[in-house]
């Protein structure tokens, strides 16, 4: 399987629950889910966007898929967004989830990724987000693996 990394400003306590919610779905996926956490942006919310948008493209592994995880982006079902990480997967090819600051994406960010996705119309706490998404990537992985994780098909 090719590399995944999230990428997310912010950084959790390994103490917090979000985060401990975060290791164990990340733990679960061979290779592992890594996490890299950018410091938070400081100055006007202009210039929290540009410094941690930045921040952001200088931490994407090269020649890696960007998913933006943003408001705007495509809230899909788990199945698409396994076939999505399927295509990648069998292109060989790493995968960065970016999960920005308060402030949102810069729009060099957004400008730079592959496919900008969302985890439902509802505003989540960053760290839960982070937490969510490793689920779903896991869940997205299982249904790849044709491991009965996911329950297809259930009301």
């Amino acid at each position: 399987m090719a590399r995944l990394v999230v990428i997310a400003v912010g950084r959790a306590p390994a103490s917090a629950p979000e985060a401990m919610l975060f290791a164990r779905y990340a733990a679960r996926l061979r290779p592992a889910l890594g996490l890299v956490e950018l410091a938070d942006g400081k100055g006007s919310p202009a210039e929290i966007k540009r410094r941690e948008g930045a921040a952001i493209l200088a931490a994407l592994p090269a020649g890696a898929a960007l998913v933006v995880l943003d408001q705007g982006g495509v809230a899909e079902a788990t199945e698409g967004f396994a076939a999505r990480l399927g295509r990648w997967r069998e292109a060989g090819q790493a995968v960065a989830f970016a999960i920005g600051g308060a402030e949102g994406h810069d729009r060099p960010v957004l400008e730079q990724a592959t496919h900008v996705m969302s985890l439902g119309p509802a505003t989540w706490p960053h760290l839960l987000a982070r937490a969510m998404l490793a689920e779903q990537i896991f869940r997205a992985d299982s249904i790849l693996r044709g491991h009965p994780y996911h329950r297809s098909g259930r009301p």
